[in-house]
């Protein structure tokens, strides 16, 4: 069992940054692959960053790219999403998911972002 408690979230202005964070509990944080979903208001949860295990390999959706960043510190068992450059459209509550062989698995519960224009 893996629990994951985000933090970071809040109001910021159009053009400014905010560091998501996900602590995770347990000893196996570095077995799992570690995302990044965001859920706007009556929209679907999308994905917005991806890690793997030893953070050596990350993707992201076409509409955070070049703004956004995913890091992990697997001896803190703490995975790290800095945004940069934020939009009004990047508004959402924020989740952290651990994941296996492409299988979501554990979710945190989320902390939300605003972005003010």
């Amino acid at each position: 069992q893996v629990q994951l408690v985000e933090s970071g979230g809040g109001l910021v202005q159009a053009g400014g940054s905010l560091r998501l964070s996900c602590a995770a509990s347990g000893r196996t944080f570095s077995t799992y692959n570690m995302a990044w979903f965001r859920q706007a208001p009556g929209k679907e949860r999308e994905l917005v960053a991806t890690i793997g295990d030893a953070g050596d390999s990350t993707d992201y959706a076409d509409s955070v790219k070049g703004r956004f960043t995913i890091s992990r510190d697997n001896v803190k068992n703490t995975v790290y999403l800095q945004m940069n450059s934020l939009k009004p459209e990047d508004t959402a509550v924020y989740y952290c998911n651990a994941q296996r062989f492409g299988v979501s698995l554990y979710w945190g519960r989320g902390t939300q972002v605003t972005v003010s224009s």
